[in-house]
């Protein structure tokens, strides 16, 4: 991965809107993974999760978490949480950058910056 960029998100998202605008303004070739068209790779919430914390990963403030059932919002633990993740791909905080063997979650453009100094 050290010389790939990806880019994992919806690509109608606001937030996503702007991490695509920020890598092109600064030349910065990526690929793009709409989870929500393509679904969430086997194992990839998993590596995430081990790296960031399952907690980071969900966007509790979302429209898509909001609107779950209480019983499923309730009492999550790692093992629930990526279950619900991967079944509303929607609920993963936006985006999520895999650059450099960094990996980003949310868009903060310090942190890109940093990233591709």
């Amino acid at each position: 991965m050290s010389g790939t960029v990806v880019l994992y998100g919806i690509r109608n998202c606001d937030t996503m809107k702007k991490a695509f605008h920020w890598l092109d303004a600064h030349g910065v070739a990526y690929g793009f993974h709409d989870y929500k068209k393509l679904g969430v790779p086997p194992g990839l919430l998993e590596g995430w999760a081990e790296r960031l914390g399952w907690e980071a990963l969900l966007n509790r403030a979302g429209t898509t978490f909001r609107k779950l059932p209480e019983a499923e919002r309730e009492g999550l633990d790692a093992p629930r949480a990526l279950a619900l993740l991967r079944a509303h791909p929607s609920a993963i905080k936006r985006p999520v950058l895999e650059a450099r063997g960094r990996l980003l979650l949310g868009f903060a453009p310090d942190a890109y910056d940093a990233a591709f100094a």
